[in-house]
């Protein structure tokens, strides 16, 4: 999880940096530092070539290029107290300025549409059409609440197909596009399921942006049998599949599960349909665990899977179709911040949340998705017209561009400061809550 997050990190963080150095190497601006994270009092390795120091600083929270001539969060007054030099970033004119500050971000926003466009051509999209899915979905307390049912088949959500079987496509749909209705099938009659809008605050809860609403229903058949398990002085055999256990229906998996966990230590009435034709009874004993030592048979084992292949030249726009959708995404979800309708502090989070994105394998699709996904996510959070960030800078030079008139250094100061101070407090508060999630 670590090496995926520091590796991802460093590409974008690199890239991004790349954004600004070479159009102000284009436009002979000096820089004077490039650094991969943040090097206060001191930097783990570094040498200078040219005019420029390239570094690894010892903070992971960043990274920057040092620009001669620019009001930053270096705020080095020294420098700027002195005349306008030829090779400074301030001596240079406003579109050239602009092209510098537009860098970094234009570089996130390409590498996000590249890396999308690269798995689709790669891996392709897999997914579960929902019309395979034919024992219809298990439901969590959550949705439960919600109103859905074990075995409903979900047709529409807001108005959307639900042609793949994606359970996160259903929250997002809530929380990010106000959907308030469901069309589903249960037991035979067709359905339309009202959604309180109560439940955009919920689902966008921090405790609940992972607790599944509903998942795949699915047969409790045994896959293997561990060796000296309860499960094999039982006598259970691969293929077998679960009915009861002390008359207690457990012919779907999440029903054992909920069955199984109060049975640690117990010996129990286990009933069970053997190839496909024979009803057998037998006593199990479950561990102290309220495992019985079998590997059942998974969701996505019973179901058929269609993979869509893209050639390079399809995934291109398919890629970029994928990006923009996900920064939609985004730009909805602040909006729904500002709305009220979720709280800023249960969709914040620093690089701790982040991390945890990875998971605790290399996969290097989920790695790459990842880092596509921050890519824009970072892009789209350095646009924003706050000082100290690259939109801050873009804000202040369009401005200049329009009106002719040039913010004075201490205005563009003292902003920098303000706009650093606030970015500050922000990630102290998001490590804070991630800590706080953690206990």
């Amino acid at each position: 999880m670590i090496g995926q997050f520091v590796l991802s990190l460093s590409i974008l963080i690199v890239l991004h940096e790349c954004g600004h150095f070479f159009p102000a190497k284009w436009f002979k601006t000096r820089v004077e530092k490039f650094y991969l994270f943040f090097d206060p009092w001191f930097s783990l390795w570094s040498f200078k070539k040219g005019d420029t120091e390239y570094g690894i600083g010892w903070l992971p929270l960043g990274g920057y290029v040092k620009i001669s001539g620019m009001i930053d969060e270096s705020f080095d007054k020294d420098q700027m107290a002195g005349p306008p030099q030829p090779w400074e970033f301030r001596s240079k004119p406003a579109w050239q300025r602009l092209i510098i500050m537009l860098g970094g971000v234009t570089v996130n926003f390409v590498l996000g549409f590249f890396l999308f466009a690269m798995i689709l051509w790669h891996w392709g999209e897999e997914y579960l059409p929902t019309e395979n899915v034919k024992y219809g979905i298990s439901v969590d307390s959550l949705g439960y609440d919600m109103g859905l049912r074990d075995g409903d088949h979900i047709k529409e959500i807001g108005g959307k197909a639900f042609e793949k079987f994606i359970p996160g496509i259903f929250s997002t749909e809530i929380i990010i596009n106000n959907a308030n209705n469901v069309k589903l099938v249960r037991d035979g009659s067709q359905l339309s399921l009202p959604i309180d809008q109560k439940f955009v605050g919920i689902l966008s809860k921090q405790e609940n942006q992972k607790t599944p609403i509903f998942g795949l229903r699915f047969p409790t058949e045994v896959s293997v049998v561990s060796k000296d398990s309860p499960a094999e002085a039982a006598g259970l055999k691969t293929g077998d599949q679960l009915l009861q256990i002390n008359g207690k229906d457990v012919g779907y998996f999440h029903l054992y599960n909920r069955v199984a966990a109060s049975l640690n230590e117990q010996s129990a009435t286990l009933k069970l349909l053997r190839n496909d034709r024979d009803t057998v009874a037998t006593t199990v004993s479950f561990n102290e665990d309220g495992k019985l030592g079998f590997i059942a048979k998974q969701g996505y084992d019973f179901f058929e899977t269609n993979t869509e292949e893209f050639t390079l030249a399809e995934s291109v726009p398919a890629g970029i179709n994928k990006g923009v959708n996900f920064l939609n995404s985004q730009i909805k979800a602040f909006g729904q911040i500002f709305k009220g309708r979720i709280k800023a502090k249960d969709s914040l989070g620093s690089f701790i949340s982040i991390g945890k994105l990875y998971g605790t394998t290399w996969d290097w699709r989920n790695f790459w998705f990842m880092t596509a996904s921050l890519s824009i996510l970072l892009a789209f959070i350095n646009l924003l017209p706050i000082p100290a960030l690259d939109g801050g800078h873009v804000m202040f030079l369009l401005w200049e561009v329009i009106t002719g008139r040039k913010p004075s250094d201490k205005f563009l100061e003292v902003a920098t400061f303000a706009g650093f101070i606030v970015l500050v407090v922000l990630m102290i508060y998001a490590i804070g809550l991630d800590i706080s999630r953690l206990f």
